[in-house]
């Protein structure tokens, strides 16, 4: 047995409290909504007005909500 009472440092055996594959997840996520987002951009960039920027945009809002809408929907259906 051990001189030391439960929970008093140092710690043989740290609990995992988080994963490993957790940080690789969520850097994965981070890295595509970079890369989305940067696209998006570059498309908006790209448009010769404010107007055009402005419609651009409202019609990616459009997709995106739609695209959500869908994939709630199918999830919905199998679960």
């Amino acid at each position: 047995m051990s001189d030391r009472r439960p929970g008093q440092w140092p710690v043989d055996e740290p609990v995992d409290l988080v994963p490993d594959d957790l940080y690789l997840k969520r850097a994965a996520e981070r890295g595509r909504r970079e890369i989305v987002l940067g696209s998006i951009r570059a498309h908006l960039e790209e448009q010769p007005t404010a107007s055009a920027v402005q419609a651009a945009a409202r019609h990616w809002s459009a997709d995106v909500t739609a695209i959500g809408e869908e994939v709630a929907r199918q999830k919905r259906r199998s679960a």
